[in-house]
């Protein structure tokens, strides 16, 4: 008597058990969408003008540019005057060509 009790309490305990992990399933969190998968078409088609942009819009709108770097560009501008071609973003001090290739579909000189 006392054997069919105890295995009727294990079989009650190991059915609630199954019960429970299949009625609720488990939550996964998702996720985090990588940035460049979040800018929209309209924001990757739009054109930097490095004749016309400040360095706020260089340092918001190119990859792998910050505050230093927009205000050398914007500083190499003012003392040369405006870029003639993209590659004389070359001259200015912390551009690399890595980095003009990374941003060169981004840039325009209109």
């Amino acid at each position: 008597m006392q054997n069919t009790y105890i295995s009727s309490l294990i079989f009650a305990f190991l059915t609630t058990l199954s019960v429970t992990t299949t009625a609720a399933p488990s939550i996964k969190p998702e996720a985090p969408t990588p940035i460049t998968a979040q800018i929209t078409k309209v924001e990757q088609s739009a054109k930097v003008n490095l004749n016309a942009a400040d360095a706020e819009t260089l340092r918001r709108d190119l990859f792998g540019i910050g505050a230093a770097k927009a205000k050398a560009i914007v500083a190499y501008r003012d003392s040369n005057g405006p870029f003639t071609a993209v590659d004389e973003l070359l001259e200015v001090k912390g551009i690399g060509k890595a980095l003009l290739e990374k941003n060169r579909e981004r840039l325009s000189l209109n």
